[in-house]
Formats: structure tokens, sequence, C-alpha cells
């Protein structure tokens, strides 16, 4: 579930804009994601290369979509589906095997990025949510936290994205 979580929300990361909300392609912000990206966690071990992230999005009639990448090995297929106000999505995880990983959801202020999802397990429901903040043009950087009552956070991990080279736009109407 970690590594679900942790692929989700290094995928869910772009280069510093702020976003201007767009009724007219409420993905813009989306496009953002595609291409490649150096990730280093606070908790990387000494001596530890960074990890890369490839995202290649693209839009599929409703569907903006990422399929990540993370060192080489396919990770994940991210779904993205505009919510019912501007800078709103609820988000998705597939992966290789099929099954997702349960709704989430993002919301986009400016340069504030948050995604927030639940996981139920055993009666017990552990929240969880992802800040991005972009400190720079192809700069991120992020916190995953959770909490077992929503109120009351801690954080699980941090670190920063560098951008390595943009994707290529694919649009299938």
């Amino acid at each position: 579930m970690r590594l679900l979580l942790w692929m989700a929300a290094i995928a869910l990361t772009g280069q510093f804009v702020c976003i201007a909300d767009s009724p007219a392609d409420p993905y813009a912000p989306l496009w953002l994601y595609n291409g490649s990206w150096r990730v280093t966690r606070k908790d990387l071990a000494s001596g530890v290369k960074p990890d890369t992230l490839v995202n290649q999005c693209a839009l599929v009639g409703k569907f903006f979509t990422c399929q990540q990448i993370v060192n080489g090995e396919t990770g994940a297929l991210l779904v993205f589906v505009p919510a019912n106000q501007p800078g709103h999505y609820h988000t998705q995880t597939v992966r290789l095997d099929g099954r997702g990983g349960g709704r989430g959801d993002l919301e986009i202020k400016g340069d504030h990025w948050t995604y927030t999802s639940t996981w139920e397990q055993g009666g017990t429901t552990t929240y969880y949510k992802t800040v991005n903040v972009f400190t720079g043009k192809n700069r991120i950087q992020f916190e995953q936290l959770e909490s077992k009552n929503n109120r009351d956070w801690k954080s699980t991990n941090s670190g920063d994205e560098i951008r390595l080279s943009a994707g290529t736009k694919t649009i299938a109407r």
C-alpha cells in the first residue's frame, strides 16, 4: 500500500505554475506530470541513487491518464476525472494486476496540490494526504502524511522532485 501511495504521490507532480482554473480545459494543469523526474526522498539511505520516475500521460476521451514507470519498471496507471468544481479531481490508481487502489481526490490551489485518500482494513480507516509545493519551474517539495482520525497528521516521508525532461502530449478523442 505504501508503495502505491508513494507512486501516486510522485506521479502527481509537475513544474512550478500558478494554476488559473480553465473551464475550457480542466486537464491543462495535469499535463505538467508528463515527462521524467528524479525523486529524492528524505528517507533515502546514504549512497543509494534517487529514483527515476517517467510519467507517460494521455487524454483519452474524458479520462486523463498517466502510466508510471519507476526505475525502468512499469508500476501503475493513474486516472484523473474532473470533480464538481474547478481545480478538483477524482483519482484512481490501477496496478498491473488490474486492481484499483480506491478513489482518491486532488485539490489544486495555486502552487499547492493536495492529494487525499483513505484505506479501510479490519474496521479501521487510515487517512492519507500528500502535499506537493512547487518551489521553482522544475522542482517540487513533497510531504506524505497519515492520520487515524483525519485531524492529527503524522509525516511519513518527504523529499524533492526535479524535472529531467518533458514528455509528449497524446490525445485520443
